[in-house]
C-alpha cells in the first residue's frame, strides 16, 4: 500500500507534464497575389501585413494551401545564378519560397522567378517567428485573390430627346400644327 500514493502522484505529474507541454502557436501566412501582400496572422490574430513580389508572367508562384517543411537562414539559388535568398521558409518541393529580397522597390507588383520576395527586415521577423513557433504549426496559404484592376464601367445610355423640327418662317395663312410634324429623336454622346 505505500507505493499506491507513490504511483498515483507519479502519474498526475506526468499528465500535468503531457498536458501542459511546451505552449505554440498557429502561424498562418497568407500571400493574395493579386494584391501582392502578405498577411501573418497568430492564432488567428493579424500580426503583419507586407507588400510581396511573386511571380512575374512566364513565372507562376503556385496557389494552393502548403505546409512549409525547411527553413535556410543564407540560402543562394542554385537555379537562378546563385542569387541571395536570405531567410528562407520553403512551402514546396520545386523550391519555392519566402525570402527577402533587396529588389525593395518592385516590392508590391510581380517581380519573381516564382518566390515570394518581401523585403529583407521583414523576411527576418518572418523566418524567426516560424523558427520560434516550429515548422509543423506554420500553414502557408497562396490564393490568386480578387483582381486588382476594375473592370471598365460602361456609362448608362443616355435617354433620347424629343424635339420640334426647325421647318423655318411659315408662309402666311399656313399653320404648321395643321400637319403635325413628325418628331425627330437625337441621341446624344
Amino acid at each position: 500500500m505505500p507505493f499506491l500514493p507513490f504511483r498515483l502522484i507519479a502519474l498526475v505529474l506526468a499528465a500535468t507534464a503531457a498536458l501542459c507541454g511546451t505552449a505554440t502557436a498557429s502561424v498562418l501566412v497568407t500571400v493574395n497575389k493579386a494584391t501582392q501582400r502578405m498577411t501573418v496572422s497568430v492564432d488567428g490574430e493579424t500580426r503583419y501585413s507586407w507588400p510581396v513580389s511573386t511571380g512575374m508572367k512566364g513565372y507562376a508562384t503556385p496557389a494552393g494551401s502548403f505546409r512549409p517543411f525547411r527553413l535556410e537562414e543564407d540560402h543562394f539559388s542554385k537555379e537562378w545564378d546563385d542569387a541571395p535568398m536570405p531567410h528562407s521558409i520553403f512551402f514546396t518541393p520545386a523550391g519555392h519560397a519566402i525570402h527577402g529580397s533587396n529588389a525593395i522597390r518592385r516590392l508590391g507588383s510581380p517581380a519573381s522567378h516564382g518566390c515570394v520576395r518581401i523585403s529583407p527586415a521583414n523576411a527576418a521577423k518572418l523566418f524567426a517567428l516560424v523558427r520560434a513557433e516550429g515548422l509543423s504549426n506554420t500553414k502557408v496559404v497562396v490564393s490568386a485573390g480578387a483582381s486588382r484592376v476594375a473592370k471598365r464601367q460602361t456609362r448608362p445610355a443616355r435617354p433620347a430627346r424629343l424635339r420640334e423640327p426647325d421647318y423655318g418662317e411659315a408662309e402666311e395663312g399656313v399653320s404648321y400644327y395643321q400637319y403635325p410634324p413628325t418628331p425627330v429623336y437625337v441621341r446624344r454622346w
